[in-house]
């Protein structure tokens, strides 16, 4: 009889703790400033107080994170606006929860001497990555001033290889980010042509959750929006603590999170009501729309891209009650 009280008493203990750990989630980034506030909602208990068990993923890789979500091996994903609108119109069903910053300065284009407007990039060779939002800046970039891509010689590589490739002399241009956006002038005459202020609402990341996973735990998209609301109002009045959480969890030094902050702006809890209100120049809906008519018109997506099924007000609406 003993036993069983002891048994039964263990039982209970072992509802009660998990009952406590909250609504499990699994979300997946790659290495990105932008996401770092999602380190400190778990750090600060943000998380648990909305009942939400959250484990973050690191993956660099975004075939894998990809892979990943539309498998369910992963509940959510921080990501570019403009990937997550290829991966949803290719069968990923998923919708958008609220913004998390958007690249101010982080992102760019450095070229050498002889390119001094980007109408220069004709029959120069430039390197980027074309499985990145690397690829639909820089898209965006040349229709402004006109270049088709066919003008341009692109050299396919990683981002952080462009900027040491540029670097070293072995490109005329490079599309990239920091710290290879400071380190152009070690190349005589290397300098930043545009960088993603000149483009504001272009590079936009985003948290992304499986319908599936919202149907089934309702309050978890409402919670997780809140608890990044926090985490952002947090960060902003404690910066300094708040570049050693996030840097911690990214194996970066507190110096790099804050050198990489400086060229973001993240969204909390006014700028997510602004950004999801359609009535605005530059709203979400309008960045997914024209990031689907680009990759339509370069046959990556087969249709045009439903944005409302995509994109929903509703859990930011709400987040803000």
């Amino acid at each position: 009889m003993k036993r069983i009280i002891v048994l039964l008493a263990l039982a209970a203990l072992l509802c009660a703790t998990a009952a406590q750990a909250g609504t499990p989630v699994k979300i997946a980034h790659a290495t990105w400033v932008g996401y770092g506030p999602l380190y400190i909602a778990k750090a600060k208990g943000m998380f648990d107080k909305y009942g939400l068990d959250v484990e973050l993923l690191i993956i660099e890789d975004e075939s894998q994170y990809a892979a990943a979500l539309a498998s369910g091996n992963i509940d959510g994903l921080g990501n570019v606006l403009d990937r997550e609108v290829i991966h949803y119109a290719k069968g990923t069903d998923e919708t958008v929860l609220f913004a998390m910053d958007e690249s101010s300065g982080g992102d760019g284009i450095v070229a050498g001497p002889n390119i001094t407007s980007l109408a220069d990039l004709k029959g120069k060779t430039v390197g980027l990555d074309k499985s990145s939002t690397s690829y639909f800046f820089f898209l965006t970039a040349l229709q402004t001033a006109g270049v088709k891509e066919e003008e341009v010689n692109i050299m396919e590589m990683g981002a952080s290889d462009a900027g040491a490739a540029f670097v070293a002399g072995n490109l005329d241009a490079a599309v990239t980010w920091e710290p290879w956006l400071s380190n152009a002038g070690q190349r005589e005459g290397g300098h930043v042509l545009v960088s993603s202020k000149d483009f504001p609402r272009t590079i936009v990341d985003v948290l992304v959750l499986r319908k599936a996973f919202a149907a089934k735990h309702p309050d978890a998209p409402v919670g997780l929006t809140k608890a990044w609301y926090e985490a952002v109002a947090w960060y902003e009045a404690n910066q300094e603590e708040g570049n050693e959480i996030m840097g911690k969890a990214m194996g970066l030094p507190a110096s790099d999170m804050a050198e990489m902050a400086a060229g973001v702006t993240f969204f909390g809890k006014k700028a997510n009501l602004a950004f999801f209100d359609k009535a605005e120049v530059n709203d979400i809906f309008e960045v997914a729309e024209r990031a689907g008519t680009f990759w339509q018109a370069k046959g990556i997506l087969t249709a045009p891209l439903n944005v409302n099924a995509l994109v929903t007000d509703q859990y930011v609406k709400a987040a803000a009650e």
